[in-house]
């Protein structure tokens, strides 16, 4: 089956002199990676809501796809300032504010958080304090 065929929701961002060449699972790769960094992080989420139920799923869900931006995730997140998502954090999300007590930039938080979870050393140093790396990490 060639991209052409695909489903649209599918279908990945190729050219369409690219499009030809590629194949089904080389189209599907990047997708379903994204898919499944975004569900690891709904599951972290939503095992950390301080109210469960729907709003803290859609919550859970708007936070782990806004991971995926570009920006800080208070601003892929449309809010006006890191502070408002401290607060967002804080009201729906008490424990993982906790657990953020050194203030780590919150996209780095949570992918910490996976990375532990799955035993997986993303940092240079085991303790920030001596990592070369801290300003980059922390507000």
């Amino acid at each position: 089956m060639r991209g052409t065929a695909l489903a649209p929701h599918l279908a990945c961002q190729c050219t369409p002199e690219t499009q030809e060449d590629a194949t089904m699972n080389d189209m599907l790769i990047p997708k379903l990676a994204v898919h499944d960094e975004v569900a690891d992080l709904v599951v972290l989420l939503t095992e950390h809501a301080t109210h469960p139920g729907v709003l803290a799923r859609h919550l859970a869900q708007a936070v782990a796809e806004a991971c995926m931006g570009p920006n800080h995730l208070w601003e892929d997140l449309g809010l006006g300032n890191r502070a408002q998502l401290g607060a967002l954090m804080q009201e729906h999300f008490t424990s993982l504010k906790a657990l953020n007590h050194k203030d780590m930039r919150w996209k780095k938080f949570l992918y910490r958080m996976l990375c532990e979870r799955a035993d997986v050393l993303i940092c240079k140093s085991p303790h920030c304090e001596q990592c070369e790396d801290q300003p980059l990490c922390f507000a």
